[in-house]
């Protein structure tokens, strides 16, 4: 009966943790809004070039941008430049969040899915995109709740309402 009641108090403390929860933030100099998802996946924001050989340091293979090469501050030939002089694969995936492209979110979610690119460093200028598109990669792929997915991707950044209306109409629509 005790280990009844133990295995119980462990399921509703398990239950009890908040969606994103697992979300690392910390500070990485040369990245806006950095966290560490899990072993296999970094996000942040705005990336400075000279901070690439770091993101090779920290074990990623690969980075994912999905910034316009025309926002303001945004370096995708120089970042490219730096991540193929440090041997990290480099995928630039331009999103726009105030139109977005479903077509993108596809190329994200293989890009994403592929082992080859893993551990993936995903990021855009703030946050946001990467949230958003985070979200619909665990409502998807991993089959979380549409809740818990919108979490966990404000955890990581996602604060733009338009962005997310779209990311829970492309997640209904691809259920």
């Amino acid at each position: 009966m005790n280990i009844r009641l133990a295995l119980a108090a462990v399921l509703a403390v398990c239950v009890a943790i908040p969606a994103g929860a697992q979300v690392q933030k910390k500070e990485f100099p040369g990245v806006r809004n950095y966290s560490r998802v899990d072993a296999t996946v970094g996000c942040g924001g705005a990336v400075d070039a000279s901070a690439v050989g770091a993101l090779k340091k920290e074990g990623f293979v690969s980075i994912v941008n999905l910034r316009l090469a025309s926002e303001e501050g945004a370096n995708v030939e120089g970042e490219r430049a730096a991540a193929q002089a440090v041997g990290l694969k480099y995928i630039h995936l331009p999103f726009n969040a105030a139109q977005p492209d479903p077509k993108v979110v596809d190329s994200f979610l293989a890009a994403v899915a592929d082992r080859s690119n893993q551990p993936v460093f995903i990021h855009c200028g703030s946050a946001s995109r990467v949230g958003g598109m985070w979200a619909i990669k665990r409502a998807l792929n991993d089959k979380w709740p549409l809740d818990r997915a919108i979490a966990e991707g404000k955890t990581i950044g996602l604060s733009n309402p338009g962005l997310e209306a779209f990311v829970t109409d492309y997640i209904k629509s691809h259920q």
